[in-house]
């Protein structure tokens, strides 16, 4: 943070007033110099913005509070459609900010909003998934969900807001007197972005050493730092379709606790843990020979989150702890959690998560214990070293116990170079269990040097034979895979259509434990093209070689046999419009051979706005396959309808159909927020059967359940 700007919080008086209305026009705010100067990272790298930004911190003991007045010489063209809250503003102008509470360079808090009041945050985490808001070796993981409130007004000059985040919504050391700060607005009509500070590409809102600071804090106070939530939920189910055609109720109570131990460390008990609320996965048809990775989405294991990542591997390829693998099946179906306790934070130097969690016996499934431990000691400014220790074990069958330990490290740095990014890690894991007690390890190496316009990263790692976490998700094992990767962009300056052009190149070399190929994957987009607007187009080639290692049934009854040897490449069309057009279209269509035969996949999503807070999004992929041993067609079906009738008040319908399950699915799930921590949400679910056994297609109704939830939130 060395030349950092500053900007001074003014402390209100006893006879200053705050009346949240959106509007920053008392008189306590003329008192505070506003932080200004906003330049460009998009379009024009380094220039200064083209509209005005303001942002001013008043505080008193228990709260902060924002002034900013986002200055638009065009008002009439300010876009804000989006209203619910967590949901991506990409059609929408924005304002954004982060903050480090513990001024380490490495954490802190992220904040957004929109001209039509949404809200949305999340943690500042080097571990989340590199590339967010183009912010390179560093994320936002957007699990967290803090109790805070803004209030936004349109006027003449653009769109102002004022922003209150109480401090017991924050861990920070009270002892402190500044705070690493950052600010970043998007004018969506131009594509422009621009920040108070750490502008460069190679750095972004999310890397907190380009912070700047807010000083000027003095004598806050977190409060008791305990929060008591208790709920109420109700259910009326019924599943003709699986049996039980009566209807049946059922309702309960819990309450989750949340205490912080120290200002840095919390701690998390919940009793009678209920995931009612939870939206339902996307449909997906799986035409791979590995599992499919779903996010988790129940708020009490996404709580805290990012202190259980591990390494900085790709996508879904090493998960030591996969959080669904508690209170879920491998169909997605609930089994009761009794008691979930969680510790996650900060400890001096370490980073530490500690999760346990005791789950019901329910129906063939036995009660399971939970343990995770992770430990993060963090080095330099942006490196680590850490630990892993996960158990599962059943509590009605001793030789079920089965653990994981692991090591990881990091070691990365933003002045390579002068102001390059340069990341090398490393992790070994090791799983033992009654039944496998050799070839159990997985280890790896990635050296990455994510900057623009050269991004390049190389990584290599072993999944030997047996490696199993029995609290983890893995894609495939028994195999070594060395992945080189590269990206280029060029961008334009002054042109008045074309932003960028890119290419990308990415190779795949995957052999089995006797070093015999498995795979030979190469994909290559020559042309990449990014418009001003938003609208995009890329095209992709992607030969690639499979060696079977067992049958692999595709779809029913047509099956590629183990030993096989496929060479086969498919070219891909990507084309998309811009996100903040009321009519906006993604496709993908690709063709080419495919193991023995030939496949044509065709994807369209189409979003619609006709006005604000209301959305359309319509959703197909199309599926054609001629193999030598078959031929089929698959098909996905997605309706999301979603209207908000304010920042508090939404209603959500999802609609699914895929035609290898045969289901169709809807949930209506209605949330109102009274005020923040306080929720009511009414969720309809009901799936259908689509039967063609015998005579024409109809639909018989499978399960379909109606649940109500409500959470108090008590602050103390």
């Amino acid at each position: 943070m060395r030349n950092a700007p500053v900007v001074i919080a003014v402390r209100l008086g006893e006879s200053d007033v705050i009346r949240l209305d959106g509007v920053p026009d008392e008189a306590v705010w003329e008192r505070a110099q506003p932080a200004t100067g906003f330049l460009q990272r998009d379009p024009n790298n380094g220039d200064p913005a083209t509209e005005r930004t303001e942002v001013r911190l008043v505080y008193e003991a228990d709260r902060l509070i924002l002034g900013i007045i986002c200055f638009d010489g065009e008002p009439d063209r300010v876009l804000g459609n989006q209203m619910q809250r967590d949901r991506p503003f990409g059609a929408d102008d924005r304002f954004m900010w982060t903050i480090d509470t513990f001024l380490d360079g490495r954490t802190g808090y992220y904040f957004e909003i929109n001209p039509a009041g949404a809200m949305g945050d999340g943690l500042v985490d080097p571990a989340a998934d590199t590339g967010w808001n183009n912010d390179f070796g560093s994320g936002i993981n957007r699990s967290w969900d803090g109790i805070w409130v803004a209030r936004v007004r349109r006027s003449g000059v653009g769109w102002t807001a004022e922003v209150e985040i109480p401090f017991r919504t924050l861990n920070f050391d009270p002892n402190a007197d500044a705070w690493g700060i950052n600010f970043q607005r998007t004018i969506r009509r131009k594509n422009e972005d621009v920040l108070w500070t750490g502008h460069a590409r190679n750095q972004g809102l999310a890397r907190m050493t380009n912070a700047g600071r807010v000083e000027g804090l003095d004598s806050i106070s977190q409060g008791l730092g305990l929060d008591l939530k208790p709920y109420a939920v109700g259910n009326v189910s019924a599943a003709p379709g699986r049996g039980r055609p009566d209807a049946l109720s059922t309702g309960d109570v819990g309450v989750d606790a949340f205490y912080n131990l120290t200002p840095a460390l919390r701690a998390n008990i919940s009793v009678n843990t209920d995931f009612a609320e939870t939206e339902v996965d996307q449909r997906r048809v799986n035409l791979t020979r590995f599992p499919l990775f779903f996010e988790e989405k129940r708020d009490f294991f996404l709580e805290g989150s990012s202190f259980f990542d591990f390494s900085r591997e790709d996508e879904e390829a090493v998960v030591p702890f996969f959080s669904r693998r508690i209170g879920l099946d491998e169909r997605g179906t609930p089994q009761p959690v009794d008691v979930g306790a969680k510790l996650t934070g900060q400890a001096g130097a370490f980073d530490l998560g500690v999760l346990q969690v005791r789950t019901a016996e329910s129906g063939r499934r036995l009660g399971e214990d939970f343990s995770v431990v992770r430990v993060r000691r963090r080095a330099f400014t942006q490196s680590y070293f850490g630990g892993m220790y996960t158990r599962r074990s059943s509590r009605f069958r001793g030789d079920i116990d089965r653990h994981t330990t692991g090591l990881d490290f990091e070691l990365a740095t933003s002045r390579f170079r002068g102001n390059q990014n340069l990341e090398f890690s490393g992790f070994y894991l090791r799983t033992s269990s009654p039944e496998r007690a050799d070839d159990t390890a997985a280890y790896g190496v990635r050296l990455a040097y994510p900057n623009d316009p050269l991004t390049a990263e190389i990584s290599l790692r072993e999944l030997q034979p047996n490696y199993d976490p029995a609290v983890g998700f893995v894609e495939r094992r028994g195999y070594t895979r060395l992945a080189p990767t590269a990206e280029y962009s060029w961008r334009t300056r002054d042109h008045p259509w074309l932003r960028a052009l890119g290419w990308e190149v990415e190779i795949e070399f995957l052999n089995d434990p006797q070093n015999r190929p498995l795979t030979r994957a190469f994909s290559l987009s020559p042309l990449e093209v990014d418009f001003h607007d938003g609208s995009r187009v890329a095209v992709e080639i992607q030969p690639q070689y499979e060696r079977l290692e067992e049958d692999f049934e595709i779809h029913d009854d047509i099956v590629l046999p183990v030993g096989a040897v496929y060479q086969f490449t498919s070219y891909q069309l990507q084309a998309s419009t811009a996100d903040h057009r009321m009519i906006n279209v993604q496709t993908n269509i690709s063709t080419g051979r495919f193991f023995s035969g030939r496949r044509r996949e065709y994807q369209v999503e189409m979003g619609v706005r006709p006005r604000s807070g209301v959305a359309l999004m319509l959703e197909a992929e199309h599926n054609v396959l001629g193999l030598a041993e078959g031929s089929f067609d698959t098909d996905v079906f997605r309706l999301r309808a979603d209207t908000q009738f304010s920042p508090w008040l939404s209603l959500a319908n999802n609609v699914q159909y895929d035609s290898v399950s045969r289901l169709i699915g809807w949930q209506m799930r209605f949330r109102w927020i009274r005020r923040p921590g306080n929720d009511l949400y009414l969720v309809y679910t009901h799936n259908w059967r689509e039967e063609t056994d015998s005579g024409p297609r109809r639909l018989s109704t499978l399960d379909h359940r109606l649940a109500t939830k409500l959470v108090y939130t008590l602050r103390f």
